[in-house]
């Protein structure tokens, strides 16, 4: 499976816009090289850098003939967007307090459907029910732009 983003590159500086210190809209996100069996997808957001692993969003129920979720959203029909550490149940873009933090956009693909999971269970329901997964990474910092 291949994760990529035309926001970004893998190891690459996620742009503002993404970020807290822009307008906060997720990033085109696009996946194929499926796996056979694969009946549906899941994806989190992390920030594993933060003094305790920060979880900025998790999408479960992605069916399984998805392969994007565009710019800003929404989420492909039947996906659910669980509470994320902001306390809300979307997208939250990087926002790191200092110093550069890698944020990991990882996809599962998954044998079931639907997953069930709560933000308590998540990654512990994906890799239970994992055919694959793939991670894209990129990095953010304030000030990595050269305007804040």
């Amino acid at each position: 499976m291949r994760l990529t983003s035309t926001a970004f590159l893998e190891g690459g500086t996620i742009p503002m816009k993404h970020t807290c210190d822009g307008i906060d809209v997720s990033p085109l996100l696009r996946w194929n090289d499926v796996p056979e069996g694969t009946k549906s997808f899941a994806l989190t957001l992390t920030d594993p850098d933060a003094p305790m692993e920060f979880i900025h969003w998790l999408v479960c129920d992605l069916p399984a003939d998805a392969r994007l979720i565009p710019e800003g959203g929404p989420v492909p029909t039947g996906a659910k967007e669980i509470r994320n550490d902001f306390g809300k149940e979307a997208y939250g873009g990087p926002c790191p307090p200092s110093g550069e933090h890698h944020y990991h956009f990882t996809l599962y693909a998954l044998d079931t459907d639907p997953l069930l999971a709560r933000q308590e269970n998540f990654v512990e329901l994906c890799r239970k029910h994992m055919i694959e997964k793939v991670e894209l990474i990129g990095v953010y910092w304030r000030g990595a732009h050269g305007d804040i």
